[in-house]
C-alpha cells in the first residue's frame, strides 16, 4: 500500500516505490523532483529563493543551491546513484506582476535559473519542465514511476 509525504514550503524528502511525494503552494517557489528509474527512489524539494547568498544559512532547504545538493546526497545514501539521477521541475510563476521592479517581480524567474544552473552543476539532466506562467501548481510525483502529476485551480492536471 502506498502512502503519500507531505513536502512543505523550504522543504524536502525521499520515498521509495510505491510512494508519492506532493508538494502544494507553488507559485514563484519551484518543485524540483529527482528520480533513479532503477532503484525507484524519488526526491522532492520545494525551494523558495535561489542561492543561500540571499538569506541565513539556517534553512537550507529554503535555497536551490543548498537544497539540492542535500536531496542529492539523502538520495545516495538511500540506495540511487547518482549518475542516474534524473529531474523534473515545476513552477517558478510570475506571481508578483503588480510590483513594478525589485527583487519581487521576477523572483520566480530567478527561482528557475538557479535551480537550473544547480541542476548543471551537479550533472542531472532535466527532462520535464513546467515552468513559469502566471499560475500556482500542486505536484505529485509517484516513484513507482517517476510520473510528475501537476494540478492547477482553473487549468486542470497535467502528466510529465
Amino acid at each position: 500500500m502506498n502512502k503519500t509525504i507531505k513536502v512543505g514550503i523550504s522543504d524536502l524528502n525521499i520515498a521509495r516505490s510505491p510512494d508519492v511525494l506532493v508538494t502544494f503552494a507553488l507559485g514563484s517557489c519551484v518543485g524540483i523532483c529527482l528520480y533513479d528509474q532503477t532503484t525507484k527512489i524519488a526526491g522532492l524539494s520545494h525551494i523558495m529563493l535561489p542561492t543561500s547568498e540571499q538569506g541565513k544559512n539556517d534553512r537550507p532547504y529554503c535555497y536551490a543551491d543548498k537544497a539540492l545538493e542535500i536531496l542529492v546526497q539523502r538520495m545516495v545514501a538511500a540506495g540511487a546513484s547518482r549518475r542516474r539521477l534524473t529531474a523534473k521541475i515545476a513552477g517558478g510563476a510570475r506571481m508578483f506582476s503588480n510590483f513594478k521592479g525589485g527583487n519581487l517581480s521576477n523572483i520566480g524567474q530567478r527561482n528557475v535559473a538557479a535551480v537550473k544552473a544547480e541542476l548543471g552543476r551537479l550533472g542531472i539532466p532535466i527532462i520535464a519542465d513546467d515552468t513559469g506562467k502566471d499560475y500556482g501548481r500542486t505536484v505529485y510525483f509517484n516513484a513507482e514511476n517517476g510520473q510528475m502529476l501537476v494540478k492547477s485551480a482553473n487549468r486542470g492536471e497535467w502528466v510529465f
